[in-house]
């Protein structure tokens, strides 16, 4: 055989160096010290009884942070986005009919998943920074009757925090399954699986909880567990088909486990700590905080005399806050000085609101009144240095 024409990178003789910065925008967040730790500990086979136990406490963490009973609850291996495709994928056969609430991004994402695999597709759409009426949701309901019903309860695009309760009960009233995408609220803000009636529930790792990206814990509940195994055709995607998952997670109640794919077990341990370090905060003291540190930052804001994207206060993400990108300035202009001078990351807008806002996330450990009066700082700073259009 012929010596390799390819040679080293030279890139790759350097060492390793990632800065410290404060990640301030809609996410990833920090991550803190104890759970970083909890990532470098050694590897061990993703088949071990050591993982399965760490995958054990994994579900009783989720199942707290959801406050659900669901046996089929587990973390999906990849982020956020794999486990909207493994709701989707699992619950939508080709040719059935699916709506989607549309109150920023999620929900047209949602919607592209579900039109590839073949599904019939409508929409909702919420006005810019609002949200939708359980008369819109029902009326949409009764005319297109899905299979699945999707919104986006925090809405990271456009900050909104959609209301829940009574969705449940419109959907089930039409033989609908209520699919629920929590990734940038849950932990932040209330949230009850079971007492909302919810059939199907993900979140990312990598938002309130700290972790880093690349776990997404899901739930079931059985209504959606009696559809998807009654289907008459394979999931599309063979990692995310439910059966396997089920089997692998130890959510089936067969006696042994059989290998599907190789599982993150550092992510699993960083998620477990994750979970940990909610549960010793408690999920109330969770979300009391996060509602105070956003009211005192929008409180802040507004003494700047900057504006809030969305208007009505009940239907403001805590997590991740939107500001209507002050007039005159480049938003871009801004988020760059911010990061330069402040070593801090805030972001602009994303889907529809691309161009209108800036979004500040302040989740779990970064959820403080401390880390406001820093953003708030870097703000005004920012809005007195970067340039500002006579117009």
């Amino acid at each position: 055989m012929s010596p390799v024409s390819v040679p080293p990178p030279k890139c790759l003789q350097k060492p390793l160096v990632v800065p410290h910065r404060y990640m301030f925008g809609p996410g990833p967040s920090n991550v803190p010290p104890r759970i970083l730790k909890a990532g470098a500990n050694p590897v061990i086979g993703h088949m071990h009884p050591e993982i399965f136990e760490i995958m054990s406490d994994i579900k009783s963490g989720i199942q707290y942070m959801f406050q659900t009973q669901n046996s089929m609850t587990f973390a999906v291996s990849g982020t956020g986005h794999a486990a909207m495709e493994c709701a989707i994928f699992n619950t939508v056969e080709g040719g059935e009919s699916v709506l989607s609430a549309v109150n920023g991004i999620w929900g047209e994402r949602a919607a592209e998943m579900a039109e590839r695999i073949g599904a019939t597709v409508n929409t909702i759409v919420a006005p810019p920074g609002g949200f939708l009426t359980n008369a819109d949701i029902e009326q949409a309901l009764s005319k297109h009757r899905p299979v699945v019903f999707f919104l986006a309860h925090g809405e990271s695009s456009t900050g909104v925090l959609h209301p829940l309760d009574g969705i449940a009960e419109l959907c089930h009233k039409y033989n609908c399954l209520f699919l629920v995408d929590s990734v940038a609220s849950m932990g932040g803000t209330p949230l009850h699986m079971d007492q909302q009636g919810i059939d199907i529930l993900y979140t990312g790792s990598q938002k309130v909880l700290n972790a880093p990206p690349g776990t997404a814990p899901i739930s079931f509940s059985e209504r959606a567990c009696q559809k998807i195994f009654s289907r008459r055709t394979k999931p599309v995607s063979f990692f995310l088909d439910l059966g396997w998952l089920a089997n692998y997670w130890g959510c089936d109640g067969k006696p042994s486990r059989l290998y599907h794919h190789t599982g993150p077990v550092t992510a699993f341990y960083s998620l477990r700590e994750s979970l940990a370090v909610l549960a010793e905060e408690g999920l109330e003291n969770s979300w009391e905080r996060h509602h105070k540190v956003a009211e005192y930052f929008h409180q802040g804001l507004e003494s700047m005399g900057l504006k809030l994207f969305v208007k009505e206060k009940k239907a403001r993400l805590p997590t991740v806050t939107t500001i209507v990108a002050p007039h005159g300035y480049d938003w871009k202009e801004i988020t760059t000085y911010i990061m330069k001078t402040h070593n801090l990351e805030i972001s602009g807008g994303l889907g529809p609101s691309a161009g209108l806002v800036l979004r500040v996330g302040l989740m779990g450990c970064n959820s403080s009144k401390d880390n406001v009066d820093m953003v708030l700082a870097a703000l005004r700073d920012a809005l007195k240095h970067c340039h500002k259009s006579k117009v």
